[in-house]
């Protein structure tokens, strides 16, 4: 699980609080409470907005994510956690019209409980601060015996010193579990994440990481032929369940046509270890000890306070904002599904620079405004878009759709897509009306521009609509591609402006 410079974030607290250790102090007047906006996931697959106060919403979280029977410090250290999440990603549903999911998205929500309840009022107000802010914390079921850090879940996440990669006894490297798959429900799991094949004959750990966890995995048989061990977790769990796979903290080996897997842990094991959580207020832990083990050297709040928050209309805010703040880009929103969300800030940041680069190459405004959407699995990209899964990315109802993150990722094209669709949304007004392989060429040659052929290849013909717009196969596809941005790098290097194209 789971401020920058165009974002305002105060929080308002009692009046002569002290944050602990740091000499910070905060004086407020007439502090007004949280009320956040919760999307409520129903059966139709669709969220109903519902507005709780912020101490009613961790009371209900606290009831969906603690370990049933916890004794109070661990309630009240999960809380207190909780709390913070809530205020750090305040908005991260904004493109959706909520602050927050009832899913493991954002944070499980249940019906509270007197125990709840108290746990919420009894930290009414606290949170952990980083710099003053509430810190981009994170916490899991289970650790598994040991800690991880975030980019080694999340490619391109920071790692913060107080979310490290450290043994935690507390837990006892519990749930041990084991999943049988037979290969063709692996090879299904595969295909939806966007890898390519008829038959996955073999599938072993090659790499480990410094947490023992598996960080790659060797896919005989399949295109790209390699996937991350947090990466296999998120495409059986979408497709299979997430009851296979626990966790990346496993061993595999094939036995006949099955797959069987052996581990320990539950979920990507960064920040909290609920279960450590609560088996160590067992021992009589405090709530600020528990989160001092797990978060070391962030602050807590050291009286109760009421938080209040002012936000300017900015994108979600980032679990890792207290780290590092983020570019002053208040118009671009990233949807990613719950696994990927840690990877938020570094493909922010990454669409940020193409986005402004482009807008300097082509000599246009930037898009005013901009919303990712990364789905889950190849048919739901499918879906929503009507393109077939190897165009990668399209633009639908003034929104950029784009394949599972891990399939780009693998394949190493997930910049050059953000780019190329980038493209067309900054030059579909110039090149309105000119045929489809100038409006492509331009797209795959400013995506890519290394790539173009050099003066004086040879010349193919320019594709026709169809061919780029209704493809027949993934080659056929990539054949129209060459070929319009040969025809549209071959006007470039004749010294024609982009607009002048046709």
């Amino acid at each position: 699980m789971t401020a920058a410079s165009r974002r305002t974030l105060t929080i308002a607290l009692t009046v002569g609080f002290m944050v602990q250790g740091s000499g910070f102090r905060v004086r407020a007047q007439n502090p007004e409470p949280i009320n956040l906006r919760v999307g409520i996931l129903g059966a139709n697959g669709k969220y109903s907005v519902v507005t709780l106060p912020l101490e009613t919403y961790v009371a209900r979280v606290i009831a969906g994510e603690a370990v049933r029977d916890s004794q109070p410090a661990a309630l009240e250290a999960l809380a207190i956690t909780i709390r913070t999440f809530a205020l750090a990603n305040r908005g991260r549903h904004r493109a959706d019209g909520f602050d927050l999911c009832d899913q493991t998205h954002c944070q499980v929500v249940r019906a509270a409980t007197p125990a709840t309840e108290r746990a919420a009022q009894a930290t009414g107000g606290r949170v952990l601060l980083r710099n003053g802010t509430p810190a981009s914390v994170y916490f899991s079921a289970s650790c598994g015996g040991r800690t991880e850090i975030p980019s080694d879940v999340w490619p391109g996440a920071e790692d913060p010193p107080y979310l490290p990669t450290q043994d935690d006894d507390a837990c006892e490297g519990a749930p041990a579990w084991t999943a049988d798959l037979p290969a063709a429900g692996l090879l299904r799991a595969l295909r939806s994440g966007g890898f390519r094949g008829q038959r996955l004959r073999d599938l072993r750990v090659t790499a480990r990481n410094a947490s023992g966890r598996v960080s790659r995995l060797a896919l005989d048989g399949l295109q790209p032929d390699a996937i991350s061990g947090a990466d296999l977790r998120t495409v059986v769990g979408r497709t299979l369940g997430w009851q296979h796979v626990k966790s990346a903290a496993f061993t595999v080996r094939k036995q006949g046509n099955a797959f069987h897997f052996s581990g320990h842990g539950s979920g990507h094991g960064v920040g909290m270890c609920v279960i450590g959580s609560a088996r160590l207020a067992e021992r009589g832990t405090s709530a600020d000890q528990i989160l001092a083990r797990y978060f070391p050297g962030l602050e807590i709040s050291k009286t109760t306070a009421v938080i209040t928050t002012r936000v300017a209309p900015t994108p979600p805010p980032s679990i890792r904002a207290a780290v590092a703040p983020r570019p002053p880009a208040p118009d671009v929103l990233v949807s990613l599904p719950d696994d990927d969300e840690g990877e938020h800030d570094a493909i922010l940041q990454q669409t940020t620079r193409a986005r402004d680069e482009l807008a300097r190459t082509l000599g246009v405004p930037a898009p005013a405004t901009l919303t990712l959407r990364f789905h889950p699995t190849t048919d739901e990209y499918e879906q929503a878009t009507g393109r077939p899964w190897f165009t990668s990315g399209a633009f639908v109802d003034g929104e950029l759709h784009l394949l599972p993150l891990a399939a780009l990722r693998d394949r190493g094209v997930l910049e050059q897509t953000i780019r190329h669709e980038l493209v067309h949304l900054m030059t579909e007004g110039a090149l309105a009306g000119r045929p489809q392989w100038v409006r492509e060429g331009a797209a795959l040659y400013f995506a890519d521009p290394a790539a173009a052929p050099p003066a004086g290849a040879a010349r193919p013909s320019c594709p026709e609509d169809n061919e780029l717009l209704r493809p027949v196969s993934a080659g056929a596809l990539s054949n129209a591609y060459a070929r319009a941005r040969a025809c549209f790098a071959r006007q470039i290097q004749s010294g024609k402006a982009w607009r002048d194209v046709k």
